[in-house]
């Protein structure tokens, strides 16, 4: 019985464990480039041939990895392959680590919004600044509403001031369409 014919494109998957390609060439899957420049501790540096290279990282112990393929000739990289991802991963989840997400809070009110309830979005508003947030603060005018346009300012303008602790106005009050609105962002820590 000869080879079996390739699996039709909707087929079933393989069983198995899935093995994934290794984000660079490493080793024997380095070719098609006659000369590499070869980089690494206690190494001396150079161009060489693709096969001393590969020589060189098997005196070793170690790999040769193919770290910017673009270059010409290509630079390659003797070390241990698997440190080598474990530091890039590690480096990886560092700076990722040190970016902060910064989220847009929104917090909506009414032209006639009573006292009770501008204090309890205040409150969120206070946490979202502290946590580091944007806040986008709108009046809605919904029908004939929008005649209270100074109340909806005003009632801006007050909010931006009880938060002036922790937050800072980055736009001051303006009408767009049926809202009126503005942003504060998170005061600079000192």
């Amino acid at each position: 019985m000869g080879p079996r014919p390739p699996r039709p494109a909707g087929g079933r998957r393989p069983r198995g464990r899935v093995v994934r390609e290794d984000p660079h060439r490493i080793n024997d899957r380095i070719y098609g480039v006659p000369e590499v420049r070869v980089v690494g501790e206690d190494i001396e540096q150079g161009i060489y041939p693709i096969e001393e290279a590969l020589r060189m990282a098997e005196e070793k112990g170690l790999d040769l990895v193919e770290i910017s393929a673009s270059a010409d000739p290509p630079v390659c990289r003797i070390i241990e392959y698997k440190k080598f991802l474990y530091d890039l991963k590690k480096k990886q989840k560092e700076i990722k680590a040190k970016q902060a997400v910064i989220e847009m809070k929104e917090i909506r009110f009414g032209p006639n919004t009573d006292e009770h309830d501008l204090n309890f979005k205040l409150k969120h508003a206070r946490r979202f600044l502290e946590e580091g947030h944007k806040v986008k603060a709108f009046v809605f005018f919904k029908g004939r509403t929008i005649v209270f346009k100074e109340r909806g300012e005003i009632l801006l303008l007050k909010f931006a001031q009880e938060l002036e602790d922790v937050g800072v106005v980055e736009s001051m009050p303006k009408l767009e369409g049926k809202r009126m609105m503005m942003y504060l962002i998170p005061k600079k820590k000192k």
